[in-house]
């Protein structure tokens, strides 16, 4: 039986069951939430209702299915699989992420659905579409299933450690989403390092229109990570200064992104894959303290440095992590989610001592919801990674990584077009 019809059989019933498993499980333990929602009257008193969160949960669902998709596009033959794949992941995940958050907070033995719960429910995805970025172009859509089945769960469980045990805050997730899902990630793709690829391949790279559909991924996470930062922030004071303290480390880490990435290119030129990203880090390193009263300054603070460490870090870490320690991170999220969600976890215990958290929380509570962050990450992803290695799953062999026609129907003009290039570009280079 060959590559894809084995491919063709698992996916197929791989993802019937999980759903058939998904909608069984909803019948049993799910139901409406049970506040009372019976008069308009009420719905004004409160600033947490469905309808006043609903702009919120829009804008992270538009971040999770739009932002992290197209972000992922610039890879020049593997556009479909960054959408269609993010977009299953996403699908699923929401509805698996559910179930696993949940079931630590059961209401008469039942999961009560509300904004709050779906908003959560795509945090929860969000992790997962992280990790998606340090294994691109290198698994199949069996693979992203049974990762996203076991990440899930192991985030809900750190999640539920960090939150309700150690009682740190994390209100915009630079600890539990991006620090959680960058580490995860790196640590199955060391698992599933493949030394053919270790001097690159053809595919691995970017051309015009595919980084022009990239930053359309990074315009819409940019405009939008303010409510990321504040959807599940305490109504009134703490969630606009969520929003501000956001918005001004976005800014403030723009400036430094697009500096230090002219900085560091010897022609003094901008390099798209540090503006597609970097631009990004200081919404990620602001999370943590995103609802403390550090004042736009120090969000401002925070946004600066984020900037600069994910350029440098495009610019030498990644070449490193790939040549030195094994981990071949398609997307940079060690960069991006790694790098400044470790800087706002630290940022997190700086303004807890400070006093600009409230008084419940601490320094040393924050600091082991790091250490157990990353720790639960790496031995997770590990894990993970060697389930997914089980030759029983498949995955394309190393000719066929970063390439749509391997899962995807691709039109005949587009295979033609490529066939003719690079047998141009083939001519050309023996010419030469």
């Amino acid at each position: 039986m060959s590559f894809d019809t084995n491919m063709r059989f698992k996916f197929s019933i791989l993802a019937i069951a999980l759903q058939t498993i998904v909608i069984i499980l909803f019948g049993v333990f799910v139901r409406y939430s049970t506040e009372d929602h019976s008069t308009s009257h009420n719905a004004t008193l409160k600033d947490d209702t469905f309808i006043n969160l609903y702009p919120f949960f829009q804008d992270v669902h538009v971040m999770i299915f739009v932002g992290f998709g197209f972000l992922m596009t610039f890879l020049k033959r593997y556009g479909f699989s960054s959408v269609g794949i993010n977009l299953l992941i996403a699908a699923f995940g929401l509805q698996w992420g559910t179930l696993m958050q949940g079931l630590w907070h059961l209401h008469d033995g039942k999961i009560e659905i509300g904004i709050k719960s779906m908003i959560n429910a795509d945090f929860s995805t969000a992790t997962v579409l992280i990790s998606f970025g340090a294994v691109l172009g290198k698994t199949s859509p069996v693979q992203m299933l049974i990762m996203a089945v076991i990440e899930i769960f192991v985030f809900a469980c750190n999640e539920h450690l960090v939150v309700s045990i150690l009682n740190a805050t994390d209100v915009g997730a630079s600890m539990t989403i991006h620090t959680f899902g960058a580490y995860f990630g790196l640590a199955v793709s060391a698992v599933l390092y493949r030394p053919g690829l270790k001097k690159g391949h053809d595919n691995e790279g970017s051309v015009y229109h595919s980084d022009l559909f990239a930053m359309i991924g990074t315009l819409f996470l940019w405009m939008f990570w303010p409510s990321f930062n504040s959807a599940i922030a305490n109504p009134g004071a703490e969630q606009e200064m969520a929003v501000i303290n956001t918005y001004f480390s976005l800014a403030a880490c723009v400036l430094t992104a697009y500096a230090f990435s002219s900085l560091l290119d010897h022609k003094g030129k901008f390099d798209m894959v540090h503006i597609q990203n970097a631009t990004l880090a200081g919404g990620v390193a602001v999370g943590t303290c995103a609802d403390m009263n550090i004042g736009p300054f120090g969000a401002m603070i925070i946004g600066f440095i984020a900037g600069i460490i994910s350029t440098v870090g495009f610019k030498f870490l990644t070449p490193i992590l790939a040549s030195k320690l094994r981990i071949q991170d398609t997307c940079g999220v060690h960069n991006l989610h790694g790098l400044p969600g470790t800087l706002g976890g630290i940022a997190g215990v700086i303004a807890t001592a400070l006093g600009a958290a409230k008084p419940e929380y601490t320094p040393f509570g924050q600091g082991a919801a790091m250490a157990a962050t990353t720790g639960m990450a790496v031995v997770g992803g590990v894990i993970t990674g060697f389930i997914l290695k089980l030759s029983f799953w498949g995955q394309p062999p190393d000719q066929s990584c970063y390439d749509d026609t391997v899962y995807w129907e691709v039109p005949l003009e587009e295979e033609e077009h490529d066939n003719h290039y690079q047998g141009e570009h083939g001519k050309i280079k023996m010419e030469a």
